[in-house]
Protein backbone atom coordinates (compact mmCIF):
# COMPACT_ATOMS: atom_id res chain seq x y z
CA UNK A 1 0.00 0.00 0.00
CA UNK A 2 1.05 3.59 -0.50
CA UNK A 3 -0.20 7.06 0.35
CA UNK A 4 0.15 10.42 -1.34
CA UNK A 5 2.64 12.67 0.44
CA UNK A 6 4.43 15.83 -0.50
CA UNK A 7 8.21 15.75 -0.88
CA UNK A 8 8.42 17.74 2.37
CA UNK A 9 6.15 15.30 4.23
CA UNK A 10 8.07 12.30 2.92
CA UNK A 11 11.38 13.73 4.15
CA UNK A 12 9.82 14.46 7.53
CA UNK A 13 8.42 10.94 7.79
CA UNK A 14 11.83 9.48 7.00
CA UNK A 15 13.50 11.63 9.65
CA UNK A 16 10.82 10.75 12.19
CA UNK A 17 11.20 7.02 11.56
CA UNK A 18 14.97 7.20 11.96
CA UNK A 19 14.65 9.19 15.20
CA UNK A 20 12.41 6.40 16.48
CA UNK A 21 14.63 3.59 15.20
CA UNK A 22 17.97 4.79 16.55
CA UNK A 23 18.41 6.89 19.72
CA UNK A 24 21.76 8.12 18.39
CA UNK A 25 20.08 10.06 15.55
CA UNK A 26 19.79 13.80 16.23
CA UNK A 27 18.65 16.68 14.03
CA UNK A 28 20.58 19.95 14.15
CA UNK A 29 20.54 23.21 12.24
CA UNK A 30 19.32 26.77 12.13
CA UNK A 31 15.65 26.98 13.18
CA UNK A 32 15.01 23.22 12.86
CA UNK A 33 13.43 22.95 16.34
CA UNK A 34 10.98 25.51 17.70
CA UNK A 35 10.52 27.26 14.35
CA UNK A 36 9.87 23.87 12.64
CA UNK A 37 12.55 24.44 10.02
CA UNK A 38 12.98 27.21 7.46
CA UNK A 39 11.09 25.06 4.91
CA UNK A 40 8.95 23.23 7.51
CA UNK A 41 10.60 19.89 6.77
CA UNK A 42 11.14 19.29 10.51
CA UNK A 43 7.70 20.57 11.55
CA UNK A 44 6.48 18.89 14.73
CA UNK A 45 9.65 16.90 15.36
CA UNK A 46 10.97 19.13 18.18
CA UNK A 47 7.64 18.95 19.97
CA UNK A 48 7.65 15.15 19.62
CA UNK A 49 11.32 14.38 20.36
CA UNK A 50 12.46 17.25 22.55
CA UNK A 51 15.53 19.43 22.97
CA UNK A 52 18.11 16.64 22.98
CA UNK A 53 17.05 15.11 19.67
CA UNK A 54 16.12 18.22 17.67
CA UNK A 55 18.54 21.05 18.30
CA UNK A 56 18.59 24.66 17.10
CA UNK A 57 22.09 25.91 16.31
CA UNK A 58 23.66 29.37 16.04
CA UNK A 59 23.98 30.94 12.59
CA UNK A 60 27.47 29.52 12.14
CA UNK A 61 27.73 26.75 9.55
CA UNK A 62 31.42 26.20 10.20
CA UNK A 63 30.69 25.81 13.91
CA UNK A 64 27.74 23.46 13.87
CA UNK A 65 28.96 21.32 10.95
CA UNK A 66 32.26 20.91 12.78
CA UNK A 67 30.36 20.00 15.94
CA UNK A 68 28.34 17.43 14.03
CA UNK A 69 31.46 15.83 12.56
CA UNK A 70 33.02 15.54 16.01
CA UNK A 71 29.82 14.06 17.41
CA UNK A 72 29.60 11.54 14.57
CA UNK A 73 33.11 10.29 15.35
CA UNK A 74 31.89 9.51 18.89
CA UNK A 75 28.83 7.48 17.89
CA UNK A 76 26.13 10.09 17.30
CA UNK A 77 24.36 10.12 13.92
CA UNK A 78 23.73 13.83 13.30
CA UNK A 79 21.48 15.08 10.53
CA UNK A 80 22.49 18.68 9.86
CA UNK A 81 20.24 21.07 7.93
CA UNK A 82 21.79 23.84 5.85
CA UNK A 83 19.24 26.56 5.14
CA UNK A 84 20.86 26.75 1.69
CA UNK A 85 23.60 24.49 0.37
CA UNK A 86 25.07 27.75 -0.94
CA UNK A 87 26.35 28.26 2.61
CA UNK A 88 28.68 25.28 2.17
CA UNK A 89 31.53 27.66 1.39
CA UNK A 90 31.80 28.92 4.97
CA UNK A 91 32.05 25.31 6.21
CA UNK A 92 34.12 23.94 3.35
CA UNK A 93 37.04 22.85 5.52
CA UNK A 94 34.70 20.88 7.76
CA UNK A 95 32.66 19.36 4.92
CA UNK A 96 35.60 18.33 2.77
CA UNK A 97 38.88 18.37 4.63
CA UNK A 98 37.47 16.86 7.82
CA UNK A 99 34.38 14.73 7.07
CA UNK A 100 35.67 13.25 3.82
CA UNK A 101 39.05 12.26 5.27
CA UNK A 102 38.23 10.97 8.76
CA UNK A 103 38.00 7.29 7.91
CA UNK A 104 41.02 7.35 5.58
CA UNK A 105 43.25 9.35 7.92
CA UNK A 106 42.38 7.10 10.88
CA UNK A 107 43.10 3.91 8.99
CA UNK A 108 39.45 2.91 9.26
CA UNK A 109 39.32 3.30 13.04
CA UNK A 110 36.92 6.26 12.97
CA UNK A 111 33.70 6.58 11.04
CA UNK A 112 31.90 9.81 10.24
CA UNK A 113 28.20 8.94 9.85
CA UNK A 114 26.97 12.49 9.36
CA UNK A 115 24.18 13.60 7.01
CA UNK A 116 24.07 17.17 5.74
CA UNK A 117 20.84 18.06 3.95
CA UNK A 118 19.04 21.10 2.60
CA UNK A 119 18.14 22.95 -0.60
CA UNK A 120 20.64 22.97 -3.47
CA UNK A 121 18.99 24.68 -6.41
CA UNK A 122 18.30 27.75 -8.42
CA UNK A 123 14.93 28.91 -9.64
CA UNK A 124 13.68 30.69 -6.53
CA UNK A 125 14.90 34.22 -7.38
CA UNK A 126 17.13 34.56 -4.33
CA UNK A 127 20.22 35.74 -6.17
CA UNK A 128 23.57 34.26 -7.12
CA UNK A 129 24.87 33.74 -3.58
CA UNK A 130 21.88 31.59 -2.57
CA UNK A 131 21.43 29.51 -5.72
CA UNK A 132 24.37 27.11 -5.97
CA UNK A 133 24.02 23.51 -7.13
CA UNK A 134 27.14 21.86 -5.64
CA UNK A 135 26.49 18.11 -5.98
CA UNK A 136 29.21 17.74 -8.62
CA UNK A 137 31.64 19.66 -6.45
CA UNK A 138 31.20 17.38 -3.43
CA UNK A 139 31.07 14.20 -5.50
CA UNK A 140 34.60 15.05 -6.64
CA UNK A 141 35.99 14.27 -3.18
CA UNK A 142 36.66 10.60 -2.27
CA UNK A 143 35.09 9.75 1.07
CA UNK A 144 31.85 11.67 0.46
CA UNK A 145 28.53 10.33 -0.79
CA UNK A 146 25.99 12.56 -2.53
CA UNK A 147 22.37 12.03 -3.53
CA UNK A 148 19.63 14.18 -5.06
CA UNK A 149 16.07 12.81 -4.75
CA UNK A 150 13.49 13.89 -7.33
CA UNK A 151 10.30 12.34 -5.92
CA UNK A 152 8.69 12.07 -2.48
CA UNK A 153 9.30 8.31 -2.30
CA UNK A 154 12.97 8.74 -3.18
CA UNK A 155 13.29 11.62 -0.73
CA UNK A 156 12.13 9.38 2.10
CA UNK A 157 14.05 6.31 1.02
CA UNK A 158 17.32 8.12 0.41
CA UNK A 159 17.28 10.15 3.64
CA UNK A 160 16.81 6.91 5.59
CA UNK A 161 19.68 5.24 3.71
CA UNK A 162 21.87 8.29 4.26
CA UNK A 163 21.29 8.29 8.02
CA UNK A 164 22.22 4.61 8.29
CA UNK A 165 25.40 4.95 6.24
CA UNK A 166 28.74 5.08 8.05
CA UNK A 167 30.17 7.66 5.66
CA UNK A 168 29.25 11.34 5.28
CA UNK A 169 26.24 11.67 2.98
CA UNK A 170 25.21 15.02 1.54
CA UNK A 171 21.56 15.17 0.47
CA UNK A 172 20.79 17.80 -2.16
CA UNK A 173 17.13 18.78 -2.10
CA UNK A 174 15.21 21.34 -4.14
CA UNK A 175 12.89 23.92 -2.63
CA UNK A 176 10.73 23.82 -5.77
CA UNK A 177 10.04 20.13 -5.12
CA UNK A 178 8.98 20.43 -1.46
CA UNK A 179 5.30 20.84 -2.37
CA UNK A 180 5.25 18.15 -5.08
CA UNK A 181 3.08 15.13 -4.27
CA UNK A 182 3.65 11.47 -5.01
CA UNK A 183 3.02 7.94 -3.83
CA UNK A 184 5.11 6.81 -0.85
CA UNK A 185 5.00 3.27 0.61
CA UNK A 186 3.07 2.93 3.88
CA UNK A 187 5.25 2.29 6.97
CA UNK A 188 2.83 -0.50 7.89
CA UNK A 189 4.14 -2.45 4.89
CA UNK A 190 7.71 -2.50 6.19
CA UNK A 191 10.90 -0.50 6.26
CA UNK A 192 11.26 1.50 3.03
CA UNK A 193 14.84 2.41 2.13
CA UNK A 194 16.29 3.42 -1.26
CA UNK A 195 19.90 2.18 -1.41
CA UNK A 196 22.59 4.71 -2.25
CA UNK A 197 24.17 3.99 -5.62
CA UNK A 198 21.02 2.71 -7.33
CA UNK A 199 19.51 4.69 -10.23
CA UNK A 200 15.89 4.31 -11.31
CA UNK A 201 14.33 4.17 -14.76
CA UNK A 202 11.40 6.52 -14.29
CA UNK A 203 10.09 5.98 -17.83
CA UNK A 204 10.84 3.22 -20.34
CA UNK A 205 11.67 4.20 -23.92
CA UNK A 206 13.43 2.97 -27.03
CA UNK A 207 14.62 5.92 -29.15
CA UNK A 208 16.66 8.05 -26.76
CA UNK A 209 17.77 8.19 -23.12
CA UNK A 210 17.50 11.30 -20.97
CA UNK A 211 19.63 10.96 -17.86
CA UNK A 212 19.03 13.44 -15.05
CA UNK A 213 18.83 13.94 -11.31
CA UNK A 214 16.90 16.14 -8.89
CA UNK A 215 14.33 18.53 -10.34
CA UNK A 216 15.76 17.95 -13.81
CA UNK A 217 14.07 14.54 -13.70
CA UNK A 218 10.67 16.25 -13.51
CA UNK A 219 11.55 18.38 -16.54
CA UNK A 220 12.83 15.31 -18.39
CA UNK A 221 9.57 13.45 -17.80
CA UNK A 222 7.54 16.43 -19.04
CA UNK A 223 9.74 16.70 -22.13
CA UNK A 224 9.42 12.95 -22.75
CA UNK A 225 5.61 13.21 -22.75
CA UNK A 226 5.65 16.02 -25.32
CA UNK A 227 8.20 14.25 -27.52
CA UNK A 228 6.04 11.13 -27.55
CA UNK A 229 2.78 12.96 -28.24
CA UNK A 230 3.99 15.49 -30.80
CA UNK A 231 6.98 13.79 -32.45
CA UNK A 232 6.46 10.06 -31.82
CA UNK A 233 9.87 9.85 -30.12
CA UNK A 234 10.05 7.20 -27.39
CA UNK A 235 12.18 8.58 -24.57
CA UNK A 236 13.61 6.64 -21.64
CA UNK A 237 14.19 8.73 -18.49
CA UNK A 238 16.85 7.58 -16.04
CA UNK A 239 16.94 9.21 -12.60
CA UNK A 240 20.44 8.94 -11.13
CA UNK A 241 19.12 9.51 -7.58
CA UNK A 242 22.62 8.88 -6.22
CA UNK A 243 25.49 10.98 -7.62
CA UNK A 244 28.23 9.19 -5.74
CA UNK A 245 28.20 6.25 -5.69
CA UNK A 246 27.06 6.36 -9.30
CA UNK A 247 25.02 3.52 -10.81
CA UNK A 248 27.10 2.98 -13.94
CA UNK A 249 25.33 -0.25 -14.86
CA UNK A 250 21.89 1.34 -15.24
CA UNK A 251 23.30 4.27 -17.22
CA UNK A 252 25.16 2.07 -19.68
CA UNK A 253 22.27 -0.38 -20.05
CA UNK A 254 19.94 2.44 -21.06
CA UNK A 255 22.40 3.96 -23.54
CA UNK A 256 23.08 0.57 -25.15
CA UNK A 257 19.30 0.12 -25.50
CA UNK A 258 18.45 3.50 -27.09
CA UNK A 259 21.78 4.51 -28.70
CA UNK A 260 21.21 8.23 -28.14
CA UNK A 261 21.50 10.25 -24.95
CA UNK A 262 20.79 13.70 -23.56
CA UNK A 263 22.16 14.56 -20.12
CA UNK A 264 20.18 17.09 -18.09
CA UNK A 265 21.93 18.74 -15.17
CA UNK A 266 21.02 21.93 -13.30
CA UNK A 267 24.71 22.52 -12.54
CA UNK A 268 26.84 24.73 -14.76
CA UNK A 269 28.28 23.00 -17.84
CA UNK A 270 31.98 23.26 -16.90
CA UNK A 271 32.76 19.97 -15.14
CA UNK A 272 29.92 18.66 -13.03
CA UNK A 273 27.82 15.52 -12.86
CA UNK A 274 26.79 15.42 -16.53
CA UNK A 275 30.42 15.82 -17.61
CA UNK A 276 31.33 12.74 -15.55
CA UNK A 277 28.41 10.74 -16.97
CA UNK A 278 29.33 11.84 -20.49
CA UNK A 279 32.86 10.57 -20.02
CA UNK A 280 31.58 7.27 -18.64
CA UNK A 281 29.35 6.74 -21.69
CA UNK A 282 32.07 7.78 -24.14
CA UNK A 283 34.57 5.44 -22.51
CA UNK A 284 32.37 2.36 -22.04
CA UNK A 285 29.54 2.64 -24.58
CA UNK A 286 30.98 4.65 -27.47
CA UNK A 287 30.31 1.96 -30.08
CA UNK A 288 26.61 1.95 -29.16
CA UNK A 289 26.10 5.66 -29.86
CA UNK A 290 24.32 6.72 -33.06
CA UNK A 291 24.81 10.45 -32.31
CA UNK A 292 27.08 12.59 -30.12
CA UNK A 293 26.17 12.89 -26.44
CA UNK A 294 24.25 16.10 -25.74
CA UNK A 295 23.89 18.09 -22.51
CA UNK A 296 21.33 20.56 -21.17
CA UNK A 297 22.79 22.46 -18.20
CA UNK A 298 22.27 25.83 -16.58
CA UNK A 299 23.57 28.66 -18.71
CA UNK A 300 27.14 29.38 -17.62
CA UNK A 301 26.68 32.54 -15.54
CA UNK A 302 25.90 33.33 -11.90
CA UNK A 303 22.25 32.72 -11.03
CA UNK A 304 20.03 35.43 -12.49
CA UNK A 305 17.83 37.23 -9.96
CA UNK A 306 14.98 38.12 -12.34
CA UNK A 307 11.97 35.80 -11.93
CA UNK A 308 11.25 36.21 -15.64
CA UNK A 309 14.72 35.22 -16.83
CA UNK A 310 16.02 32.69 -14.29
CA UNK A 311 13.74 29.84 -15.51
CA UNK A 312 15.41 30.15 -18.92
CA UNK A 313 18.85 29.93 -17.36
CA UNK A 314 17.98 26.54 -15.86
CA UNK A 315 17.09 23.34 -17.70
CA UNK A 316 13.41 23.26 -18.61
CA UNK A 317 11.22 21.07 -20.82
CA UNK A 318 11.44 23.42 -23.81
CA UNK A 319 15.24 23.46 -23.77
CA UNK A 320 15.34 19.67 -23.44
CA UNK A 321 12.92 19.18 -26.36
CA UNK A 322 14.92 21.54 -28.58
CA UNK A 323 18.12 19.68 -27.77
CA UNK A 324 16.54 16.30 -28.59
CA UNK A 325 15.12 17.54 -31.90
CA UNK A 326 18.48 19.07 -32.86
CA UNK A 327 20.04 15.60 -32.83
CA UNK A 328 18.24 14.71 -36.07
Amino acid sequence: MSRTLTYREALREGLDEELARDPNVVLMGEEVAQYNGAYKVTEGLWKKWGDKRVVDTPISEAGFIGMGIGASMLGVRPVMELMFWSFHSVAFDQLVNNAACVRYMSGGLCHCPIVVRGPANGGTNVGATHSHIPEGLFAAFPGLKVCAPATPADAKGLIKAAIRDNDPVYVMENTLLYGNSGEVPDPADGDFVVPLGLADVKREGSDLSIIAHGRSVIHALAAAETLQEEHKISVEVVDLRSIRPLDQETILKSVKKTNRVVLVDESKPFGGVSAMVSHLIQEQAFDYLDAPIQRVCSIDAPAIYSPHIEPEQLPNPRRIIEKVLSMG
